[in-house]
């Protein structure tokens, strides 16, 4: 009977930690200068719908975990108004984490911010704004009237912290 619970227990893990979406390749790009980032709408950090607002000049995307620490740790150390006064809105992927994972460490773990967040958890979304050229970097897209009109690529947090100050 034991063995019975815990073959079962394991089962269950396995199919609650694996992800059966099929990402479509050929998805067309949405991070592409003069596209419009205004249909963009996700649900924050509390699972609040957002959208990026007509008046934020800058996004910041992280698509990876390492990224994603950086930017959260750099903003933490930040006025929770800093996103808002600069007029940058942070977006997070997490769509690669296993969905069981997200919704027992990611997304509890991501409450504990002040700092607002909106997170990517999807990969059919994340497949239309992550590339192979920016999946390790942290991709800073500026905005004039939500469309887009340059991206650079960022390693560090002191280069995000010039970047959104300028």
């Amino acid at each position: 009977m034991k063995k019975i619970f815990t073959g079962l227990f394991t089962l269950l893990l396995f199919i609650g930690c694996s992800s059966n979406a099929t990402v479509d390749e050929n998805v067309e790009p949405k991070l592409v200068v003069k596209n419009s980032l205004a249909d963009l709408k996700l649900n924050d950090q509390n699972g609040n719908m957002q959208g990026i607002n007509p008046d934020t000049k800058k996004v910041v995307f992280a698509f990876s975990k390492e990224n994603g620490h950086t930017c959260n740790d750099f903003f933490a150390t930040k006025a929770d108004s800093y996103l808002k006064e600069n007029k940058t809105q942070f977006v997070a992927d997490v769509s690669a984490a296993p969905s069981l994972i997200r919704s027992m460490f990611i997304m509890p773990g991501m409450k504990d911010f002040n700092h607002p967040i909106l997170i990517i958890d999807n990969e059919m979304v994340s497949a239309a704004y992550k590339t192979e050229e920016n999946s390790e970097k942290i991709v800073l897209v500026l905005l004039d009237n939500q469309t887009i009109t340059d991206i650079k690529y960022l390693k560090t947090a002191e280069e995000l912290e010039k970047e959104i100050e300028r």
